[in-house]
């Protein structure tokens, strides 16, 4: 038992490290980025406050799970514990709301012209700081209602159905937990589906692209070709999220309904929750991040549409004049 609980100790102390060290590592970048510049790119914005979003979730989990499971149970005061529980709600909703942002975002920023999102192509970025902010303060007015309705109704009368968190108990309450599927869970579904079908959307885009130019990539460069390795940071990333987010939905509808769930499972889930927040910043921080390829892609997209007339090829000299200008193109992106 002893040592099960050290085990369990070191897995939420290993997730709460590494996870903070990726976020706050990414998060210094783009603060650096913005101090240096003094302007920061509409996906760096989003990706900002994922990072934060995703911190506040490791930290309000990691570090009281981490205590609980090397022996020191119950240690916060019912407001301390209302106020973890406030941060990860804020933090959980935050973090799945702008994930779902950024993948329609970059929908929206490689959709051709062409398309019925060009009306969009240039308002979007306009929008972004408005939809972050009003996310921020929706969800922190909204999770407010949680620890001030069960406060006053605690206060007023004693009872013995309460949740254990290791750390703390708190009050159950049918009220709440229908409140809080109609406010938070019907929300995250609709976001998680918005999430793939956006994704879904870039993946057919980007495989409509790569047959179009499958040509000219076959005469200048035989490494895989852009529109392969976004598709399968797009994948991965989207994989990452719906499994996890998944998988932490359903234990956590499983251990509403119990009573005394088993504390094995209550574990589980608390660390299935903080997989993605931990993982999530280190796909975005590979080699060649998701957004710079979309960005190159775009303009190879803008070049090949202006340059060479549909359905025809003009000459090898004119593929590879094409294919040059993409990449100067590209180069010039990257270095920004």
């Amino acid at each position: 038992m002893v040592s099960r609980n050290v085990t369990i100790g070191m897995m939420f102390l290993s997730q709460t490290a590494v996870g903070i060290l990726g976020n706050f590592s990414l998060l210094y970048d783009y603060l650096v980025h913005s101090w240096n510049d003094c302007t920061l790119r509409s996906t760096d914005m989003i990706l900002k406050h994922l990072m934060i979003a995703n911190s506040l979730v490791i930290l309000s989990k990691g570090i009281p799970q981490t205590i609980t499971a090397f022996g020191l149970k119950y240690f916060l005061s019912d407001f301390a514990c209302k106020l973890i529980l406030y941060i990860q709600r804020v933090g959980r909703s935050v973090s799945i709301f702008i994930t779902c942002l950024l993948s329609i975002f970059q929908k929206i920023t490689i959709s051709p012209m062409n398309s019925c999102w060009k009306d969009c192509k240039g308002k979007a970025p306009k929008y972004i700081d408005f939809s972050i902010s009003l996310c921020w303060i929706l969800y922190m007015v909204v999770n407010s209602i949680f620890p001030l309705y069960m406060l006053s109704k605690w206060s007023r009368k004693n009872t013995t159905e309460k949740r254990d968190h290791g750390y703390c108990y708190v009050g159950r309450d049918k009220v709440i937990d229908s409140l809080y599927a109609a406010l938070f869970v019907f929300p995250e579904v609709v976001f998680s589906v918005l999430m793939i079908w956006s994704s879904g959307s870039m993946v057919l885009l980007l495989y409509r692209h790569k047959q179009r130019v499958q040509h000219i990539h076959s005469k200048v460069s035989p490494r895989t070709s852009p529109e392969s390795r976004a598709t399968q940071r797009i994948l991965v990333l989207v994989g990452t999220f719906v499994t996890f987010h998944t998988l932490s939905s359903l234990l956590s509808v499983h251990i509403a309904l119990f009573s005394s769930p088993k504390r094995l499972l209550v574990n589980t889930n608390e660390l299935i929750s903080v997989c993605f927040p931990m993982i999530s910043p280190f796909i975005l921080m590979s080699r060649e991040s998701t957004s710079c390829t979309l960005s190159r892609l775009c303009s190879c997209w803008v070049l090949w549409k202006t340059s060479i007339i549909p359905g025809t090829w003009k000459s090898e000299t004119k593929e590879l004049q094409v294919e040059g200008q993409a990449q100067l193109f590209s180069n010039t992106l990257s270095q920004k």
